[in-house]
Formats: structure tokens, C-alpha cells, sequence
């Protein structure tokens, strides 16, 4: 599905889309429908991070100024969750240690803490947070307090919760003649693709496997010239899973 952000000062829109193609198709239609002048980049993966353990963090905010300072105690703990788990946050503290009139400070700090990771500044998914305990104090406590306390526990913690970065992987499905086979699969092979099967049709082969998105540009024009036009294909989204080996892929464009 489509969708646009604009580059905060700037002119730039950044496009979004659910492959190569669908942003080709999208950038073709402005340009000739709409008779808009672009100047396109490449494009870009959009990795996740994670965290593969647990780590338990204690974090006060003291800071003295004007005639009330800034005072806030978070302790929380980072978990990982299984795959597709997103984010959850939990509060088991007593209502004496932080009470609820400062909650939506630790909520807002995490919420905006996660956006960005410590490995490469993607966001985070696939983990628990859970407020243990903390502390406040009856003048210098406020929201923001806990806003900024909660930021920094997860500054604090998340690197030492073995932070892994994550890719999208996508399953690719390949329909063509048999003469191209071998070099279909040598190709989704060096895409770093793993083959989850293939089905043997009436006068073509079908060939589905499991490639990292970051290797799939310019895949349409690679498929075309390799079979003669005559494969066709279709790719989707199936999980996010963790980079093996060099990040960025030399081969894909730069972040």
C-alpha cells in the first residue's frame, strides 16, 4: 500500500511502497499523468532492530534548576518477544513509586525512545518493556521528568540487551519455462535467497524462495533479461529477520 512522508525542511516526500515495482508504476504515473518534474533516488530497505535478552535498567533524572529542579526514577525491563510479537508495555510499579499522573511521561518517552535503535537508528520491534519500580518526588516530579528518564533507561539498556538489526525478507515466486531453471535459481541463489520448493506445471516450473528485500532491486529487469520476458513473477512481505553477514549488502543502495 502506498503511502508518502514529507522530509522535515526540505521539499523532499519520501514514497513507501511494498516493492521495487509498485514505486516504479507510482513514480511513472506522476511524471506522465501528472506532468510532475521528480528527482528520484534509489531506494531504501526499512530495517527494524530488536534486542535478543534481557536486561534490567535503574535510571534517575536529577537535575537542579530554577526554583524547582527535575526528578525522576525509573527501573525497568527490556525483553525480547517472538517474531511478529511488537511492542508491549507494561506496568507493574505501585501507584506510590510512580504514580499515575506520571505515567504518560514514561509511556511517551519509550514510544518515541524505540523509533530509534542503537545498532543503525531503526526502530525497535519485538520487545517488552515493563516499569518495575520507581521513584518521584513531591515538587521536582513532572511528566517531562519521566519523559526524559524513560528515554534514557532505554539508552542505557538496550545496548547491553544484545541489540540485532532485521531485515524484510520476502517470499518470491518464479514462474518459468524450463530452460531458464538453472539460471533462475542460480540468480535467486546469489540474491542470497533461500528455495523453499518447486512445482513442476504443465510446460513451465514454479519456483518459490525466501529473498532479502535489500537484494531484490532490479530484479524485474534482471528476471526479463535472463528468460527473454517469457517469466513472470510475484513477490510479498513475509517476515523480518536478522542480517547475516556484511551490512549495508555492497550491492544494494546506500542508506
Amino acid at each position: 500500500m502506498l503511502r508518502y512522508d514529507l522530509v522535515p525542511d526540505s521539499t523532499g516526500v519520501i514514497l513507501h511502497g511494498l516493492g521495487e515495482l509498485e514505486l516504479e508504476v507510482a513514480v511513472m504515473r506522476l511524471m506522465r499523468d501528472f506532468q510532475i518534474e521528480l528527482e528520484i533516488g534509489a531506494p531504501n530497505v526499512a530495517y527494524r532492530e530488536t534486542i535478543a535478552k534481557v536486561k534490567e535498567q535503574d535510571y534517575t533524572h536529577k537535575k537542579p534548576t530554577g526554583p524547582s529542579g527535575q526528578y525522576a526514577r525509573v527501573r525497568i525491563r527490556f525483553e525480547p518477544l517472538p517474531a511478529g510479537g511488537g511492542y508491549i508495555f507494561e506496568n507493574v510499579a505501585t501507584n506510590a513509586a510512580v504514580p499515575a499522573e506520571y505515567m504518560p511521561g514514561v509511556v511517551k518517552g519509550l514510544d518515541h525512545a524505540k523509533e530509534s535503535g542503537v545498532v543503525a537508528g531503526f526502530p525497535m520491534i519485538d520487545f517488552k518493556a515493563t516499569l518495575i519500580d520507581g521513584a518521584h518526588h513531591p515538587v521536582d516530579s513532572s511528566v517531562i521528568a519521566f519523559d526524559v528518564a524513560a528515554r534514557a533507561c532505554f539508552r542505557e539498556a538496550i545496548p547491553q540487551a544484545g541489540p540485532k538489526l532485521l531485515e524484510p525478507m520476502m517470499k518470491v515466486e518464479v514462474v518459468t519455462p524450463l530452460d531458464y531453471l538453472g539460471d533462475v535459481i542460480g540468480d535467486l541463489n546469489s540474491r542470497r535467497g533461500q528455495t523453499l520448493g518447486m512445482d513442476s506445471l504443465d510446460d513451465a516450473h514454479a519456483v518459490s524462495a525466501m529473498v532479502p528485500l535489500s537484494n531484490l532491486f532490479g530484479y524485474v529487469n534482471a528476471l526479463r533479461s535472463m528468460t527473454g520476458g517469457r517469466a513472470q513473477h510475484t513477490m510479498r512481505f513475509d517476515h523480518y529477520e536478522q542480517v547475516r553477514g556484511h551490512w549495508p549488502p555492497d550491492d544494494s543502495p546506500a542508506l
